[in-house]
């Protein structure tokens, strides 16, 4: 079966525009993550939290964005990445996400944010067969390979593309 037409897969084919994609960077502990520039409105500070009952655990509750009430996914949490990158808490970032796009207020809390990038899709792996063993990796669109010099050396820092609103498909019942 091919991967667009596997139930639940994300397909990047339509995410590449012109052959390159625009990511926001960012990490979840010592992972390096990427999500499409086009589903991110802005990255803000971090701000305090209230907790909303009765909610998964990875649902850090809401906050107060100029006015607008927006419900903060703690990412790493939701991804069930267990390390954490030392960063206080109140240093990490909040990256709103488009309502265009999620069709919700949502941000997603994220250790660091590190850049903005363009990469061209010959640095896009999104041979299925690399990274999806079963259902669970539906949202990872692809590996990115970002080169870097280090020590007059070349070298792939591998970056998972994330489909962020495939992810959060199952917040539409929270408001």
């Amino acid at each position: 079966m091919a991967p667009s037409s596997m139930p639940g897969v994300s397909s990047p084919d339509n995410r590449i525009h012109g052959g390159t994609i625009q990511v926001v960077e960012f990490f979840l502990g010592n992972r390096h993550f990427a999500i499409d520039l086009f589903d991110v409105r802005e990255v803000v500070e971090y701000t305090t939290i209230t907790t909303l009952p009765s909610t998964p655990s990875w649902v850090r509750g809401i906050i107060d964005l100029r006015g607008e009430i927006t419900v903060i996914v703690d990412l790493r949490g939701k991804l069930a990445i267990t390390e954490t990158s030392g960063i206080p808490e109140e240093d990490r970032r909040i990256i709103v996400l488009d309502e265009k796009v999620m069709g919700k207020k949502i941000g997603i809390l994220v250790d660091d944010v590190t850049s903005v990038s363009t990469f061209e899709a010959a640095q896009v792996d999104c041979n299925r067969d690399t990274f999806l063993t079963d259902g669970s990796s539906a949202t990872i669109l692809g590996i990115i390979k970002k080169k870097d010099r280090d020590k007059d050396r070349d070298q792939n820092e591998l970056i998972i593309w994330i489909d962020v609103k495939k992810l959060l498909e199952e917040i539409s019942g929270i408001s």
